[in-house]
């Protein structure tokens, strides 16, 4: 009855707060930080007046530097938001978003933009300390509940940023420099709120829970130095005892990073299930990000801005919506993944084949519009659907492991079609031999897991026959849970 009571008194002392004010902090600093009118505009407004930057140098020269500078610091800023437990690289993040929107407003020439890009890099690959903070600082009961939370938070802002942009462009007729003053507030909001996060007692490298394994041994050892008295304390074995762990565990702790580290990785890179899931991560996230980053120069290419009124920010916010919608479906799907999982992967790549054609070859905007939306929604179905399996055949602990390679593999492949296709000391190809490549790109993505989804469909409809034809009855079905926990996702 004590022991009850005790556990009550703790959860109306403490036990909300311990995840309700980190999670309030975190989406504050998450909606603030993507609030940002000026990203459906950044091209046009770096090609207008107020830059005077070509379309060919923002393309071929300006644009790649952000992701050479992401793939450089990704690696670095991973180990280092671990070690440092996560808030101060948080901080720099909102504190790179305050020098990217003041660089915008300030410099001008291409050097200048370069510079904006490299930071650009850095803001991306500091986000990986916003969703591995809830893994550190938040008990796990709260962790599907807190990363729900801030996704939707996020979708919002980008839904919020890309509407008023439009709206202000639209309807007032406002300069892109008054977007961009608005989302230098907003981020400087987001930076300030970072400042209130509370610091995070454990990591999943740096510091792992080895060492309250002995605080929890300590005071029992303390125990028996009072009853055993009579020695002092350089005689007591119990200092030693203690002292000698806590060097040990802190030396390990330091030598055997990098070891446990391939060990998990080589853990959870046998299945070759998972593997597969994790190829089409990188894969189709490589040309994702290549669409994504290069579909303004497109849009300028088709209708240039200094024609027409754009609606760069209506195609952002449909985009998004519709993602949102499509993702959250996938949750509330009552269909076996594990069966049909790997064949939609190859069914809705061949969709994003062919509206990547589409915009490709198109004349007209608002087709290009329609398609974009599309082709956003597609993916954002299909990486909800991967990641969603990839975290039911892990363990438990790995999730930031898997993901944070699936990225970095990502990156490598971006990195490789900005320079062949990209960059201007590569061939440096016009925007829409760009992407007809990005369609074929997506094209082979879509025949190798059509015929991996086909195989993988065929050999668990016999297995299923086979049970059935020798009279016994297996469940393969894990429909029911694995929606729960999609729907988390």
């Amino acid at each position: 009855m004590s022991s009850c009571c005790q556990a009550t008194d703790c959860w109306k002392r403490g036990q909300p707060n311990e995840w309700m004010y980190p999670t309030l902090i975190l989406c504050a600093f998450g909606f603030f930080s993507v609030m940002r009118p000026i990203d459906s505009f950044f091209l046009a407004y770096l090609v207008g007046p107020d830059k005077n930057i070509t379309v060919h140098q923002a393309m071929n020269e300006i644009f790649p530097i952000w992701t050479y500078s992401c793939l450089v610091l990704l690696i670095p800023t991973f180990l280092l938001t671990d070690y440092l437990r996560h808030k101060p690289v948080i901080v720099l993040h909102g504190f790179a978003l305050i020098i990217q929107c003041t660089l915008l407003i300030l410099s001008r020439g291409v050097l200048a933009m370069k510079c904006l890009l490299f930071d650009y890099g850095l803001v991306a690959a500091t986000n990986v300390a916003y969703f591995s903070y809830i893994y550190s600082a938040i008990s796990s009961e709260h962790y599907q509940k807190v990363t729900g939370y801030c996704r939707t938070v996020i979708l919002v802002g980008h839904t919020l940023g890309s509407t008023v942009g439009q709206v202000l462009i639209s309807v007032w007729n406002a300069s892109y420099f008054c977007l961009n003053v608005i989302s230098l507030a907003s981020v400087s909001v987001a930076f300030l709120t970072a400042l209130f996060l509370p610091t995070s007692k454990r990591s999943k490298i740096f510091h792992r829970e080895d060492v309250a394994e002995v605080n929890r041994v300590s005071p029992a050892i303390e125990d028996c130095r009072q009853k055993c008295g009579k020695t002092g304390p350089q005689d007591n074995p119990g200092d030693q005892t203690v002292d000698g762990l806590a060097m040990t565990i802190d030396r390990n702790n330091a030598s055997n990073v990098f070891l446990q580290l391939w060990s998990d990785f080589k853990e959870c890179y046998s299945s070759p299930q998972l593997l597969c899931w994790c190829l089409w991560w990188a894969l189709a996230t490589a040309g994702f990000n290549q669409v994504a980053s290069y579909i303004q120069v497109l849009w300028e290419h088709i209708e240039p801005t200094g024609n027409v009124t754009v609606y760069n920010g209506g195609a952002e916010t449909i985009s998004n919506l519709m993602g949102a919608t499509f993702a959250f479906a996938v949750g509330h799907t009552k269909l076996d993944w594990a069966v049909w999982g790997e064949l939609a992967l190859g069914i809705f790549s061949v969709v994003n084949s062919g509206v990547s054609y589409a915009m490709a070859l198109t004349k007209n905007i608002w087709v290009c519009y329609v398609c974009y939306s599309i082709f956003k929604s597609c993916y954002m179905l299909l990486i909800t659907i991967t990641m969603f399996q990839i975290a039911v055949n892990l363990k438990k602990g790995h999730y930031a492991l898997i993901f944070g390679v699936n990225t970095m593999m990502a990156m490598i492949l971006q990195s490789l079609l900005t320079i062949i296709v990209v960059d201007s000391r590569g061939l440096g190809l016009d925007i829409i031999t760009q992407f007809l490549i990005y369609a074929t790109y997506f094209a082979v993505i879509a025949g190798i897991f059509l015929v991996r989804g086909v195989h993988s469909f065929v050999q668990t409809r016999r297995k299923g026959k086979r049970h059935v034809g020798s009279g016994i009855i297996e469940n393969t079905s894990p429909a029911r849970n694995d929606t729960e926990i999609t729907a988390q996702l």
